[in-house]
């Protein structure tokens, strides 16, 4: 499922997304800093969480976003870390872990 709108919260404190059916999936930086499913972050075998998420401070940032395609977000969070995709699936999961 694709968002239907897809918004930057001001001075990159995360992204607020709007879906078909109208839920509103709205993520802080920190949040999603926390849920990155990349490999230095989730183990690529077990799954298991390899990121301490005490270790994200709330104050973190996104200093920029991309759109890849037509299926996920990437973005470049203010402790340096970037190599996450975020596909609209997961992020469709996480909306619905928030708001059930």
């Amino acid at each position: 499922m694709t968002p239907r709108e897809i918004r930057r919260k001001a001075g990159g404190a995360g992204f607020k997304l709007v879906w078909p059916d109208g839920k509103v999936g709205d993520f802080s930086s920190a949040y999603l800093r926390r849920n990155c499913r990349c490999a230095a972050c989730q183990h690529e075998l077990t799954g298991e969480r390899l990121l301490d998420p005490a270790s994200v401070p709330e104050t973190l940032t996104i200093e920029s976003s991309q759109i890849m395609g037509n299926y996920a977000l990437a973005f470049h969070f203010s402790d340096g870390h970037s190599t996450g995709i975020y596909s609209f699936d997961w992020l469709r999961t996480l909306t619905e872990e928030l708001v059930p």
